[in-house]
């Protein structure tokens, strides 16, 4: 006899069918949902394909790039425009260091790294590159700044400032012979605080409109254009930072006694000789510039080796052969000597 039927059982009965499309229709959902989602992984690595091959084109680009570097502005002109835009790059540089009223200051490639050679040689260091380059910037700055002109070359200029603070003067008392317009007085200036030192700046020259050499002034006008002055010289070493508290100016040559006795008072840790380039004139400041360094000073020499003004080295080598001098030889970068007081 069958067992009668109750609500719980009926609505089983009922409901099964219903149950089981739910379920079928649930697998196919979750068949579904995987597929897409394969889908999706799919179309993300696709993308992250493409992305890694740009990157790559990319990396390859930049080696080209690097090699002819450019402005933002010519970089982003189209290519028919890169001839102007380096053009007026190369104007500008040349306005700014080119040799209008001066010596040429652009360097040429490999020329500061040879100098530095040179300046790490004399000094004996194992690297100047830093001095150098610094000594490079100050150069640019100084004269940029100031009225007038350094005398020399670039290479001359530079390695003279680049080996000061590398010898190590033993004070910071600063001697110049023959200051033209001050301006590298200012520039030397710098170099001695690199080297940690507290300076006093001495300055030796008789301030005509016009250089003079040899006892004559010069019957051209100076290549700046502009006549010399000692209200000319204070200015353009208060441009480059010198106090006036600590500058004294001694008008006249180097060999009168009245220069000589107000200049003579102390003992200078460095002296720069770029006064009278004849053989008796540089003979003359030799003698008396060993009469006042202190024991260790260092004294360069301008102009040495210079095929123009070969009485510099003429008399250099001759004094060095005394016997008695205390002034001993520690190089030569460019065309400037060093010299060593023991």
């Amino acid at each position: 006899m069958p067992k009668p039927s109750t609500p719980r059982r009926l609505a089983r009965a009922v409901l099964r069918p219903v149950l089981r499309q739910l379920d079928a229709r649930t697998d196919r959902r979750i068949r579904r949902a995987g597929s897409d989602q394969r889908r999706t992984i799919a179309e993300l690595q696709r993308t992250v394909d493409r992305m890694s091959a740009e990157l790559l084109a990319l990396r390859a680009a930049v080696p080209a790039t690097a090699a002819s570097p450019a402005s933002p502005a010519t970089a982003a002109s189209p290519a028919a425009g890169d001839g102007a835009a380096t053009a007026q790059v190369t104007a500008s540089v040349a306005a700014a260091w080119g040799p209008e009223g001066r010596r040429d200051r652009r360097v040429k490639p490999g020329q500061l790294r040879r100098l530095a050679s040179e300046v790490a040689d004399v000094c004996g260091v194992s690297s100047a590159g830093r001095e150098t380059a610094t000594a490079y910037r100050t150069l640019l700055e100084v004269e940029n700044r100031g009225v007038g002109r350094i005398a020399g070359g670039t290479a001359n200029i530079v390695g003279k400032l680049a080996a000061v603070p590398l010898l190590r003067p033993p004070n910071g008392e600063i001697l110049e012979i023959g200051c033209l317009y001050g301006l590298f007085a200012g520039a030397v200036v710098r170099q001695v605080l690199r080297a940690g030192l507290d300076y006093h700046l001495t300055l030796v020259d008789p301030v005509a409109a016009r250089q003079i050499q040899h006892g004559r002034e010069e019957s051209v006008e100076d290549a700046a254009g502009t006549p010399i002055s000692e209200s000319l010289i204070r200015a353009n070493l208060a441009l480059c930072g010198v106090e006036e508290s600590r500058l004294r100016l001694c008008r006249g040559f180097s060999q009168d006694p009245a220069v000589r006795a107000a200049a003579g008072d102390r003992r200078y840790g460095l002296v720069v000789v770029d006064g009278d380039h004849a053989r008796e004139g540089v003979l003359a400041d030799l003698e008396w510039v060993e009469t006042v360094v202190a024991p260790g000073a260092v004294v360069v020499l301008d102009d040495y080796g210079a095929r123009q003004w070969p009485g510099v080295e003429e008399a250099t080598e001759e004094y060095l052969k005394r016997g008695d001098t205390r002034l001993r030889w520690v190089g030569q970068v460019a065309t400037s000597a060093f010299l060593r007081a023991q």
